[in-house]
């Protein structure tokens, strides 16, 4: 089953929602390599969509508390997670962080998103990197994937 899920929006344009491009996620990744010839094995994509399916167990609603964001730049963050009217948090999926220009590029979406949204919770999904650091006075943390899929599947507070 294909889930379509709109970028997060501030206008209230119903012709502009419905023209932004929509990310797709599947309900089970092992469709991905059923239903199509890869050359790689692009573990990064296959990280984000178990990142989406788990989301969807801790009881986000797709296009409704769970949303994509692209920054007035261009960057795109990969999920934008909401509680009530608030932005709650923000999560990149990465395989390989510490790659220079990877973490760069990251950081990079997250100041910018920061900047237009205000959101104080920022997460990085990596494949096995820990740590937290600090990017003008936020604090980014940063948990690999396997810790992240082990905790609780606390339901959210809509």
């Amino acid at each position: 089953m294909l889930n379509p899920l709109n970028p997060f929006s501030t206008s209230f344009k119903l012709k502009e929602q419905l023209k932004a491009p929509k990310k797709i996620y599947l309900v089970d990744n092992g469709l991905i390599f059923a239903k199509s010839f890869q050359f790689s094995q692009n573990t990064g994509r296959l990280m984000e969509n178990l990142v989406f399916i788990q989301l969807l167990r801790k009881g986000y609603k797709i296009n409704q508390n769970l949303f994509y964001y692209r920054t007035g730049n261009g960057r795109e963050i990969d999920f934008l997670l909401k509680k009530g009217n608030k932005i709650h948090r923000l999560i990149q999926v990465c395989f390989n962080i510490e790659e220079p220009d990877v973490k760069k590029r990251e950081l990079k979406a997250f100041t910018e998103a920061n900047e237009e949204l205000n959101c104080d919770d920022l997460l990085v999904i990596s494949w096995d990197y820990e740590k937290e650091e600090r990017i003008k006075d936020k604090k980014i943390k940063f948990i690999p994937l396997w810790r992240w899929l082990l905790d609780p599947l606390k339901k959210i507070d809509i």
